[in-house]
């Protein structure tokens, strides 16, 4: 088996670890990342993290703003996550976005770095019911990346238990910790990365009447997708202003 001794990742919020609140680390987060990074250094010595994802990154800006400093670090493993950011967009070349993360997961595999890569999940109901099909695109463009490079891939479409409630933060778009955790544990097992998390069995949940469910969707559409809509329309971002929250290979 592999041993990772330089991990970085890049991507967006879910990267950053928003969902999953640490006042302890670096942007009060720790998230997915952070917590397979924990596993990899309990495996070695001579260990280094670094996490440049910011939220409300797209693609494009992954790339310009993160890829470079993130190769720059040497990697052996590099953790690469977005696009829900275009996705949500009115309007996105599907093609083309794939193809700026195959060349940008050509590089990383230049340099040595093996490239972890995340589908969408599958939204069967709710608000983001309606971009399935882009999202399925996305996801099968996106396996054609993984089978041609050297790159393993999280079908997070094929994860099921995705669906729970509690999985996700109020907002509905982020994990919650117990999300955060579960994400941790797909990325180290598609490495084939022995780990202690345990993993857990979500019990049945209890169903929300119609009512109540009506009335829990207005109030996340007037917490969460107003402000968003207005950041839209104001042209400005979740992340403006925000710093990548490990921008060095440190042991964590």
């Amino acid at each position: 088996m592999t041993e990772y001794r330089r991990f970085v990742a890049i991507g967006d919020s879910w990267t950053e670890g928003v969902g999953d609140p640490d006042a302890s680390r670096p942007n009060g987060l720790r998230g997915w990342a952070d917590r397979v990074a924990e596993a990899l250094a309990a495996r070695t010595d001579d260990f280094g993290y670094a996490n440049f994802a910011i939220r409300g990154h797209r693609v494009h800006e992954i790339i310009e703003q993160q890829l470079d400093p993130a190769l720059a670090l040497a990697p052996d493993l590099l953790t690469f996550q977005g696009s829900g950011n275009d996705i949500l967009r009115t309007r996105v070349d599907l093609d083309g976005l794939v193809a700026s993360m195959d060349a940008a997961v050509g590089r990383a595999n230049e340099i040595g770095a093996t490239v972890v890569l995340f589908t969408h999940g599958a939204p069967a109901s709710g608000p983001f019911a309606a971009l399935r099909g882009r999202m399925a695109i996305f996801n099968e463009l996106l396996r054609e990346v993984a089978d041609t490079r050297d790159a393993v891939l999280v079908d997070n479409w094929r994860v099921r238990e995705a669906l729970d409630s509690r999985l996700w933060d109020v907002d509905r778009v982020h994990l919650s910790p117990l999300g955060h955790h579960r994400a941790a544990l797909e990325v180290l097992e598609v490495l084939g990365v022995p780990h202690e998390h345990p993993r857990f069995e979500l019990t049945d949940a209890d169903a929300l009447s119609r009512r109540d469910r009506l009335r829990t969707d207005l109030e996340w559409a007037r917490t969460f997708v107003g402000p968003w809509a207005y950041r839209r329309f104001t042209g400005r971002s979740s992340g403006d202003g925000v710093q990548p929250k490990r921008p060095g290979l440190l042991p964590i």
